[in-house]
């Protein structure tokens, strides 16, 4: 379903990662994971089309967004939804309105079907009774709910999450795994989520990408549990085992 091809990610001459490709396979849910500041977030950006790559291609069903213009990168991006780390609801409009918010910019449908369908994906979430709510009335789990019931308003095969468990407690960590799985298996979405919680990898990822800020590039490739156990790269094995970087070695004084 996608294919990122010798991919170079970055800001104007600041070169964050190189040399990145990988297919996503339809169907499955895949993780980008590594540490902080290696870049996953805007690997992200990038295969959404928020950001051009430097160097590259990023194919979604064999279509270039990054050269598509006009109404082919419309029905590209009309073809996966995206929930931001935040959430990013509106904070004026209700959970019912934020969800149906793509239908209203996007579709010519009756009003009347619009509120059916926001209802159906807001159900499909476990939110079919805080539909009137304001996202300041929502615990942090809802809200990434809702979020990702927005994501899903245009019925697209595929779907990117960006930190999906940042900032919540193992019990609502453990529930949002467990709907993105459901939601995979139920209903055939193709999810790409990009996390550092390695509870979250081993529960939802079939398989992973792991990138390192200090090479600049992707480091390994499969499975979670292949590359906790079977992963000879040091930075590999220091992240599924939670190991602290070894310390620096001291330069000794000048007698």
């Amino acid at each position: 379903m996608i294919r990122v091809e010798n991919v170079t990610i970055g800001y104007g001459e600041r070169v964050l990662m190189s040399g990145v490709s990988f297919d996503v396979a339809r169907g499955e849910v895949f993780v980008i994971l590594g540490g902080s500041g290696c870049g996953k977030s805007s690997l992200l950006k990038t295969m959404i089309g928020l950001n051009r790559p430097l160097a590259g291609r990023i194919l979604i069903d064999g279509r270039d967004l990054a050269t598509a213009h006009g109404a082919e990168r419309a029905r590209i991006q009309r073809g996966f939804g995206v929930m931001y780390q935040s959430g990013a609801l509106f904070g004026s409009l209700t959970v019912h309105e934020n969800v149906r918010l793509p239908l209203d910019e996007l579709t010519d449908l009756p009003e009347g079907q619009k509120d059916v369908l926001a209802h159906t994906r807001l159900k499909m979430v476990g939110l079919e009774n805080a539909g009137r709510r304001l996202p300041a009335e929502l615990s942090g789990g809802m809200i990434k709910r809702a979020a990702i019931a927005r994501a899903l308003a245009l019925d697209p095969p595929l779907v990117f999450l960006d930190e999906p468990s940042a900032g919540l407690d193992p019990v609502t960590s453990a529930g949002l795994d467990a709907l993105i799985l459901d939601l995979a298996r139920n209903f055939g979405i193709t999810f790409v989520v990009v996390t550092h919680e390695l509870q979250s990898i081993f529960a939802i990822a079939g398989r992973c990408v792991m990138l390192d800020a200090s090479r600049r590039t992707l480091v390994a490739e499969g499975r979670p549990a292949d590359l906790r156990d079977g992963s000879t790269d040091p930075a590999v094995l220091r992240f599924f085992r939670r190991e602290a970087e070894p310390p620096a070695p001291s330069r000794s004084e000048p007698s």
